[in-house]
């Protein structure tokens, strides 16, 4: 599970974040864009590795804590019906001698009908799993791309990017990581976060 969990994150948050910052709004004749023009020497960049934000993130840990929990109840129910199910083949087979030609086949039928039920429910739960893997992160998403965009407008930052390896960001001087800073501010505001609002 949890190595599906980091798959799904490297993959689902591994794009680069962009911000943009406005400062302080100042008015602006009519007709006139209100977007500011940015010259290379006016961006002020940072970058947070996003494997660390996402594995310390404490709504993250707590919530696919929750998942795995999920998890190991489906499989451990999953299990005892693939016991029942066996036990009632074995059965079959050590007493299927005394049925007639007619029983045997109807009790064939109905274990191949069984058989095909339970690999049913298998497929619904490894479904309902992988839905809530994908909600979860794209949950974590949302809430590490709002977080940042505060965290830019407060530090007059233009640009956060996402520093994974193998993507789009192949160097970046430490002086620009910000990403135990992010890290904490996170976890700070899932922490003062109402109960019914941190769920």
């Amino acid at each position: 599970m949890k190595k599906g969990l980091k798959l799904i994150g490297a993959l689902s948050l591994a794009t680069v974040l962009l911000y943009g910052c406005d400062k302080a709004a100042t008015s602006t004749p009519a007709g006139e864009s209100a977007t500011k023009e940015f010259k290379q020497g006016d961006l002020n960049v940072a970058f947070v590795y996003t494997d660390s934000v996402i594995n310390k993130y404490d709504y993250f840990k707590t919530k696919s804590e929750e998942l795995t929990e999920k998890g190991k109840r489906f499989e451990g129910d999953l299990q005892g019906r693939a016991s029942g199910f066996q036990q009632e083949v074995q059965n079959f087979q050590q007493t299927g001698g005394n049925m007639t030609v007619n029983q045997q086949r109807a009790k064939q039928e109905d274990l191949a009908k069984k058989e095909q039920n339970l690999m049913t429910y298998r497929d619904n739960l490894m479904q309902e799993l992988s839905a809530d893997e994908a909600t979860l992160y794209s949950d974590v998403y949302d809430r590490v791309q709002e977080y940042l965009k505060k965290y830019a407008e407060e530090n007059d930052l233009t640009l956060v990017l996402s520093y994974t390896r193998g993507g789009a960001v192949w160097y970046g001087n430490d002086a620009l990581d910000i990403t135990e800073s992010v890290i904490e501010g996170l976890n700070k505001a899932y922490t003062a976060a109402p109960a019914d609002t941190a769920k």
